[in-house]
Parts: C-alpha cells; sequence; structure tokens
C-alpha cells in the first residue's frame, strides 16, 4: 500500500510541475497556432462532476464499459473483465439516461451516443440512499440500428464472458434485445481457515483446516427485452423485461480439520450454494407541462423463484458414518413491488422536487429439511421527500428532508414492528472558478433489515454453530459528512477530502452460547463510527497518449456491540495505467480492497491487478490481456468475537490469459437524449443457507 500513495504521490507532483510549466502558447484551452477550442476532461458542478468523453475513448471503446474505463475517473474502479464497478470500496449505483440499470445494460450502451457522464458523490434524496451514483447520458438514433457483440474465453478455465445486443429505431420507438452470460465452471479454489472456540467456562478449543482442494460453479445468464418512446419536451415511455438466472451458484471446499485437543483428525467437505430466476419488470412514465414542470412516474416489480442449500460434512478417515452430516435446503418464491412518483419544477437559478414512493416485499420461504416448514415475511416501505436546490453566484445550495415508515410482519408468529425515520440531506458548494470548487455534503438513509436477518428458524452451520434470525430488529440509520475539494488543472483534475461516517443502530451478528450451541443472531448495535481521509488525481502525463489515475483512501472505524469494543484502520486504493496510439489501447490495473469492520468482523473483498492489450479495426475491437499477472488473489475475513475468533482466506489460481474479440456497428443519426429522473426500487429478497 505504501507503494501506490508513494506512486500517486510523486504523479501528483509531477502533474503540478506540468501545469506550472504549461507553454505560454496555451490560453483557456486554446491553441493559438493552430486555433484548436478543447473543452476540460471533467466539469465540476454543484452536485456533480461531468466527464464528456474524448474523440481518442470513443473510438478505443466498443461498449459502455470499455468507454468508462477509458475515462478513467480517478475516484471509480473499473473492471470491465470481472464486470465491477466500484468506489472507496462501495458500491455505485449505476443510472442510464437517470434510469437505474445494470452493469450488463451498461456494456449494451454504443460508446458514440454516450453524450456525457456524470459521477456523484453525494447523491440527493432522489437516489434512495447510495453512496454514488454514475449516470450515462446517452441519446438514441431515430432511424436505423444497431448490433454489438463480445467473446472473451479465458485460455486455461472455463471461465469468461459472452455479450450479443440488437437496437431497432423507427422515429420515436426504439426496440432492443440483450443477451449476455458469465461463464465460470469448476474452477478450482480452496480455504486457509482456524477457528478458536472459547466456552463459557473460560475453555477453548482450535480447529485449524488444512486444504484439500474445491471448486467453484457461477454460471450467470442475463436476459433484456425492451422498448421505449420518446417525444422530445413532451413524454418519455420506457417498459423493460429482464430474467437473471443463476444457473447452479455453487462454492465446494474440503479440507482435514486438526484439532488442539489432541483428537484424531477429520475430514471436512463444505458446499452451498444457490439457483432460480429474478424476472422483473419495469415501466416508466415522463411528462412534462408548462412553465417547466414535470411529473415522473416509475413502477417496478421482481420475483425470485428459486433455491438454496449448504451440505456440511465431518467425517474420521476411513469411517462409513459421519460425525456431524448438516443439510439445509430453502425454498423461496419471494416478490418485491414499487411505485414512486416525483414532482419537479424549474426556476432560472432553483429547483424544486417533492416525490413519494411505495414499496412491498412479499416473502415465502419453504425449509424442505425441515418438514417443508414454511415461513412468510411481509415488508412495507413509504417513503415522503422534498428537495430545494438554489444558486446564488458562486454558491449552490441544496437542503431537503425525507421520513420514511417501515413496516414488518411475520406470519408464523404473528409479530411484527414499524417505526418512522427522519432522512435529511444538505449540500452547500463554492465554485472559485470552473477549475476550483470547495463542497460540503451531509447525507442519511435507513436500511431495513433483510430476510436472512429476521428468519426466526434455527439453521445449523456446523458441528457447533448455529443461526437464528431476531425480529425484534429494528430499522437502521446512517449518516455521512463529507467535504471535498475538486481541482482542474492543465493535465491534471481530480480530488481531495474527508469524510466522516456514522451508523448509531446499526444492523449486526450478535454471538452467545445457548447450552453447547453456539448462535450467531442480530442486534441493533451501538454502532459504527469511521474517518476517512482520500485523495483521487487523474493526470494526462502525455496528452491523448498516456494517462495515470488512481487514488488513495485511510480509513479508521470503532464499532461497538453487545460484549465488545473494536477499532480498526486500513488503507485501500487504486493504481490505473492508460496508453494510446496507431490504434492500440495499452491498460493496467491494481486494486488494494477496503478491509471493512462491522460488527466483530474485518472483511476485505479481491485484491486485483489486471493488464490489456486491444487494438481497434473497424468495427471490430482484439484484445488479449491476463488477470491477476502479479500478486496473489485473497479475499476473506477475520473474526473477533471473544466467544470464536477466526481467519478465512478464500483462494483461487486467477492468473487467467484471455482474449476478446468485440463487434459494433450502428446507423442511423442522432436525437436529443433523455433523461430517467426517477426509479421505484423493487429489488426481492432471498433466503441464505448454510455459510460459517
Amino acid at each position: 500500500m505504501r507503494n501506490i500513495y508513494t506512486l500517486l504521490a510523486a504523479l501528483l507532483c509531477a502533474g503540478e510541475i506540468m501545469a506550472q510549466t504549461e507553454k505560454s502558447d496555451t490560453i483557456m484551452g486554446r491553441e493559438l497556432q493552430d486555433v484548436v477550442i478543447e473543452a476540460p476532461r471533467v466539469i465540476h458542478k454543484a452536485d456533480m462532476d461531468v466527464y464528456h468523453p474524448s474523440h481518442s475513448a470513443v473510438e478505443a471503446s466498443k461498449n459502455g464499459m470499455q468507454l468508462l474505463d477509458n475515462l478513467m475517473i480517478p475516484s471509480l474502479s473499473v473492471n470491465d473483465v470481472l464486470g465491477t464497478i466500484s468506489a472507496a470500496g462501495e458500491s455505485v449505483q449505476v443510472r442510464i439516461n437517470g434510469r437505474e440499470s445494470s452493469i450488463d445494460q451498461v456494456r449494451a450502451l454504443l460508446p458514440e451516443t454516450v453524450k456525457r457522464v456524470e459521477w456523484m458523490d453525494n447523491p440527493g434524496l432522489r437516489y434512495g440512499g447510495a453512496n454514488y451514483v454514475l449516470n450515462f447520458v446517452v441519446a438514441n438514433p431515430t432511424l436505423g440500428g444497431s448490433f454489438q457483440g463480445q467473446a472473451r474465453p479465458a485460455l486455461n478455465e472455463a471461465w469468461g464472458f459472452y455479450m450479443a445486443d440488437a437496437k431497432f429505431n423507427s422515429g420515436r420507438s426504439q426496440w432492443e434485445i440483450y443477451a449476455s452470460c458469465k461463464l465460470t465452471e469448476n474452477v478450482k479454489i480452496f480455504r486457509d481457515y482456524a477457528e478458536t472456540f472459547t466456552y463459557p467456562d473460560g475453555t477453548s478449543l482450535t480447529r485449524t483446516e488444512t486444504p484439500r482442494g474445491g471448486s467453484l460453479d457461477n454460471s450467470l445468464p442475463y436476459y433484456l427485452a425492451s422498448y421505449n418512446y420518446v417525444k422530445p419536451d413532451t413524454t418519455v415511455f420506457m417498459v423493460s423485461l429482464t430474467n437473471q438466472q443463476h444457473l447452479g451458484n455453487r462454492t465446494e471446499y474440503n479440507g482435514l480439520l486438526s484439532l488442539s485437543d489432541g483428537s484424531d483428525d477429520i475430514l471436512l467437505t463444505e458446499r452451498s450454494g444457490d439457483k432460480g430466476n429474478y424476472p422483473s419488470l419495469s415501466v416508466y412514465l415522463q411528462q412534462n407541462f408548462a412553465h417547466r414542470q414535470m411529473l415522473v412516474v416509475d413502477f417496478n416489480a421482481s420475483m425470485y423463484i428459486g433455491r438454496s442449500w449448504s451440505d456440511y460434512l465431518e467425517q474420521l478417515p476411513g469411517a462409513s458414518d459421519f460425525l456431524t452430516d448438516i443439510h439445509t435446503n430453502i425454498k423461496d418464491r419471494n416478490q418485491a413491488y414499487g411505485i414512486e412518483a416525483d414532482y419537479i419544477k424549474n426556476w432560472k437559478k432553483s429547483r424544486l422536487t417533492a416525490g413519494v414512493s411505495y414499496n412491498a416485499n412479499r416473502n415465502r420461504s419453504q425449509y424442505e429439511n425441515l418438514g417443508n416448514e414454511i415461513f412468510h415475511q411481509r415488508q412495507d416501505k413509504v417513503y415522503f421527500f422534498a428537495e430545494y436546490f438554489q444558486r446564488f453566484g458562486k454558491w449552490t445550495a441544496t437542503a431537503g428532508i425525507g421520513a420514511q415508515y417501515t413496516d414488518f410482519y411475520f406470519k408464523e408468529s404473528a409479530r411484527g414492528n414499524h417505526s418512522w425515520s427522519a432522512r435529511p440531506q444538505a449540500t452547500v458548494t463554492y465554485s472559485l472558478n470552473q477549475d476550483h470548487n470547495f463542497r460540503l455534503n451531509f447525507t442519511s438513509w435507513q436500511s431495513a433489515p433483510s430476510l436472512a436477518e429476521t428468519n426466526p428458524v434455527p439453521q445449523q452451520l456446523d458441528g457447533f454453530q448455529w443461526r437464528i434470525g431476531n425480529q425484534d430488529l429494528r430499522t437502521s440509520s446512517s449518516y455521512m459528512l463529507t467535504f471535498r475539494y475538486g481541482f482542474n488543472l492543465p493535465r491534471v483534475n481530480g480530488s481531495f477530502g474527508i469524510r466522516a461516517f456514522t451508523s448509531p443502530n446499526a444492523i449486526t451478528p450478535l454471538l452467545h452460547w445457548e447450552d453447547e450451541r453456539l448462535v450467531t443472531t442480530y442486534e441493533n448495535s451501538m454502532g459504527l463510527q469511521n474517518l476517512s481521509f482520500f485523495i483521487y488525481p487523474q493526470i494526462e502525463v502525455v496528452p491523448e497518449w498516456l494517462t495515470l489515475s488512481g487514488g488513495v483512501q485511510y480509513r479508521m472505524e470503532r464499532m461497538r456491540g453487545t460484549g465488545y469494543d473494536l477499532r480498526n484502520s486500513a488503507w485501500s486504493g487504486n493504481v490505473n495505467l492508460q496508453v494510446m496510439h496507431w490504434g492500440f489501447t495499452l491498460s493496467g490495473q491494481y486494486v488494494r480492497a477496503q478491509r471493512d469492520l462491522w460488527g466483530e468482523k474485518i472483511s476485505w473483498g479481491e485484491d486485483v491487478s489486471i493488464i490489456d492489450l486491444a487494438y481497434n479495426w473497424k468495427n471490430w475491437q482484439f484484445s488479449a490481456g491476463m488477470l491477476m499477472p502479479f500478486g496473489e488473489y485473497d479475499q476473506g475475513s477475520r473474526l473477533l468475537s471473544k466467544w470464536n475468533t477466526n481467519e478465512q482466506h478464500m483462494r483461487l489460481d486467477m492468473r487467467m490469459p484471455y482474449i476478446s474479440v468485440s463487434y459494433n456497428v450502428q446507423w442511423g443519426r442522432q436525437k436529443r437524449g433523455v433523461q430517467k429522473l426517477v426509479n421505484a426500487d423493487a429489488k426481492t429478497d432471498a433466503s441464505t443457507a448454510g455459510g460459517r
């Protein structure tokens, strides 16, 4: 991590020197010799940073993910190979013309139609508590259509990505058909795992797992069909049908358990997975009225039909009987519905947005391993908000307040709870000029308990551990205050700042002994607080040739709950390099994942490195690369409970060379783009089986 920080600091200093020594024949982006006006790479606005794709970035891209990667937004970690977008270790809400979308839908974008990309690290109340929002503003052709396809197989594993997309345009209408598949079959994995159980009487037992192999399956087909009608300045109508399939998301670990009490070694097999479908329907209507008024309505519905399962087996070598034999099978049939209506009124220097939304979840879980016992959960949420934006010269201010009502009911136990939560938000921005601005933002949001956290059906995890949900959980609230300075110098742009976060009643796991069982349940804890410092620069080392971007974040955090008070501090960051010339694009990336404290556990995601060389020829792109050319893949966690301390590392040989072929052809002229401004939430929940 020290190397990342040193490299970024050196690059930032070099960029500052280049900015100060810029040739005198360039004034405000105007080259006097050729009389060429260049737009800045990024425009810092009061509530977002706006990136306009350069000609070279569009030429080097064959889909929306590749274009986003080529934009090299400093605070973003974009991984086209793995299909992920994150920022500072957090998830990013992706939107297309204001409409919440998926990575697959971003991939289906034609780079030529992307007019700008809006990056919001302090999204407003209408974004439903998102940490970050990335919005692609796209113009659709009026005639003709387009087709694009991509195949990216690995050369040494049954792993890869495949997609095809077709769009057909006629006047104000567009039809789209899209299909993709993320392939992962029988990839070899293994796990390092060690744990110590401490009993209430003070005695302890340590179990150390020596890996004996394992495998991973995770193939995910995705399908989309959509229609949209756009009458500029009057009406926008969109409808889409999607389905995400889990063909067999399966993880298997095999190991040899050694016990500290001198008992014989034990053969361990642990399997878990899920299989099912996530169909969804989305309908959107936007109607403009006189005097710059607008009414937008969005409806979403989704289902989950599938099952989750886990097997946990312990056996002495050579024995025919099992010491521990646990099987959990849960069949879900869950539904979710959401509708939102917003009213927007614009004036010359101000804007008022007010809205209301309703979300409903209806969950039905059948435990086939418990005599087909059925568990029902009902969840309803109503949310009201109003937000006002005003510009005062170089100052802008946004203030809003939301109120959320949450209601839970559990049919079998006839128990439930409900609560009201306030959601205030405010942002103040001072723009010294187009190249320098300062922003202070306060935001808040609520998190409702999940199906797994409230499910009262006892689940046995291994010979010692059980999991039981808590039906008395309350909706938790989170608050975040961010100060950020954004700068846009010649050949250097980016931001740095500080962020404070607290969740005073966060929903977290809680471990306790009941007789001879170590039970994991959930509680509204005494809260999490953290403080983060960050810097994210982008540097044009050689304009249109060599660009570097990335950033580092240092986070200090404290977590308190029943019987514990824990602290953690860690670095995270990413470095991206891109060289473009003669139709070739050489890119490299290294990401160090954030180490997060939640409850009594520190977890970390994927530390990833990638190198890729692509060549563009007419409508084709050919590339070759390697996933994890250096470093070791490691994803895991460390539990710090006084009753159970453990550390696990999930490892696999991710050194995967791959090739990629992309094709992109389109025809038709462009028309004015439109934005979907709201998105009603209708995300289905799913049960979780097993998992120590």
